[in-house]
């Protein structure tokens, strides 16, 4: 049986937040838009579907539940949730609040620009209200 271990870009471009039930909850390194990335503690899956049926329950509740939260936490218009994989192929989630105010509002947030890094405190007040969310 393979150890999980977590894609090194994923690692790279994101932080550790919280472990939950099933998956690491991650920040993106990225301030322009408030984005979250849940990643099954699963080795070898690319693919929801290759999920147990009981894992794919628990990433669709811990999924809703950030959902939720980051919606409360920001006060966003909408949340985008997609599971991509076309780059890194292991099995991750995207959460991001998006709202009209943002770069690239209503376009797509990938490949728009360059990452801004948090500052001023800014990553540690947004991430107290999206635990105290949670």
């Amino acid at each position: 049986m393979m150890q999980f271990a977590l894609d090194e870009r994923l690692e790279r471009d994101s932080e550790l937040v919280t472990v939950l039930g099933l998956c690491q909850l991650r920040l993106m390194k990225d301030s322009r838009w408030p984005w979250l990335m849940l990643v099954p503690q699963r080795a070898g899956v690319s693919e929801i579907f290759e999920l147990t049926p009981l894992d794919q329950t628990l990433l669709t509740f811990e999924t809703n539940a950030v959902a939720a939260a980051l919606k409360t936490a920001t006060g966003a218009r909408k949340i985008n949730v997609g599971a991509l994989g076309n780059i890194v192929p292991q099995l991750h989630v995207h959460i991001v609040a998006r709202m009209e105010a943002d770069p690239n509002w209503p376009g797509p947030i990938w490949g728009h620009g360059s990452a801004e890094p948090y500052r001023d405190g800014a990553e540690q007040d947004f991430l107290k209200k999206l635990i105290e969310a949670l």
